[in-house]
């Protein structure tokens, strides 16, 4: 089995990553159900770490949804469909307004590639706006994550590979009337992912007015989990400048595509299939979009262990925090990497849980217990 691992970022320059986007909050604050997810208290996994505080940004409930990833996939739509129908971005972007353009223009469809939450988010936009979902999932994927993209209404078709065979297949379905909402980039198609990454901006703002509120104190040490690298990015344009941060980017000892990259100063692809627990992180390239302020904007990458994510699981629940294996990595590699990091009593700490339980019956498996439901 592969080892964790802890990296020095050989490619550390903050000073050249991205500003966050602020017109992603207006349009997602026209959503139904809009509310900023709440930082949670972690006081055990702090006695645990032995540092001062822990602190989670809880995304286990967005917009609906179990998962982060609707505030991109949303954002992204929203871009797409405006490009394609030839319409301006407004100062005051409007879902109701967007859906009313649509039904001049029938016959669009949505495709993407996901290995879970993603495509349930593009899925739950299609219909909000009325049109059909064609999703595309790698052949490993578990049934419930599945059977949720289909209960969006999407078509969902299992490819015979992993995530970047996925990818490959939603890209092969672009056409005039079906438009792909990928969150990862290649050559010549690179919007749509940083219109992702502009979504996620509103999680990371709604962080800043938190520590500006009090509600958390100002971290000392911020952990992303990081797969293509779309959320990853987000947290380093927000969290790059705060000077004494340290940032740390966590990936699954079998899906380490950006510590690869990162040692070999070159976007790198590696073997696949990628078959961690942690299936939102389970891809072999990183973003081209996203890398830029990936590659120059942590401190250190690092990678764990489907074991350390199922120990990062329990301590969250043991906090009253339900997490599912991709939304734990971060804390994961915190807790994995503590000494390495050099965390002690006067350091602050912030982690994202990006999500709630997706797999249910793993969910259980791993912290021991029976829920029936979320």
């Amino acid at each position: 089995m592969t080892m964790p691992r802890l990296v020095s970022n050989p490619l550390l320059n903050k000073a050249q990553t991205g500003t966050l986007v602020r017109e992603s909050l207006g349009f997602h604050e026209s959503l139904p159900g809009y509310a900023p997810t709440p930082v949670r208290s972690l006081p055990g996994v702090a006695r645990q770490l032995g540092v001062r505080s822990v602190h989670v940004k809880d995304e286990s409930v967005r917009l609906g949804m179990p998962s982060f990833k609707i505030l991109g996939a949303s954002w992204a739509t929203y871009r797409v469909l405006l490009r394609h129908l030839g319409l301006e971005l407004k100062s005051s972007p409007s879902l109701h307004r967007l859906k009313e353009e649509l039904a001049e223009h029938p016959g669009l469809r949505l495709t993407a590639a996901t290995d879970g939450n993603h495509g349930r988010a593009v899925a739950r936009m299609a219909a909000l706006l009325g049109l059909p979902a064609h999703i595309v999932v790698p052949a490993d994927m578990v049934q419930a994550r599945i059977d949720a993209i289909r209960s969006e209404g999407a078509t969902v078709e299992i490819v015979d590979g992993g995530y970047d065979d996925a990818i490959a297949r939603s890209a092969a379905l672009a056409s005039a009337d079906t438009l792909v909402i990928s969150d990862t980039s290649w050559e010549g198609y690179v919007d749509p992912p940083s219109w992702v990454i502009d979504g996620y901006s509103t999680m990371i703002t709604e962080v800043l007015r938190q520590i500006e509120r009090g509600e958390m104190p100002r971290p000392t040490a911020v952990a992303a989990q990081i797969g293509v690298g779309a959320f990853a990015a987000a947290v380093v344009r927000g969290f790059s400048e705060f000077e004494g941060t340290l940032l740390l980017g966590v990936e699954p000892t079998e899906a380490d595509c950006v510590i690869t990259s990162a040692e070999q100063h070159r976007i790198t692809t590696i073997a696949g299939p990628q078959r961690s627990i942690m299936a939102g992180l389970n891809c072999g390239t990183p973003s081209l979009i996203a890398w830029p302020d990936v590659s120059r904007g942590f401190d250190y990458f690092s990678t764990v262990t489907d074991a350390d994510a199922a120990d990062a699981m329990r301590a969250l629940h043991a906090d009253d925090v339900i997490s599912g294996e991709s939304g734990a990595a971060g804390l994961a590699g915190i807790m994995a990497h503590a000494a390495g990091l050099g965390l002690g009593p006067e350091d602050d700490v912030l982690v994202f849980s990006t999500e709630g339980a997706t797999d249910l019956a793993n969910f259980n498996r791993i912290c021991g217990i029976e829920l029936t439901s979320l």
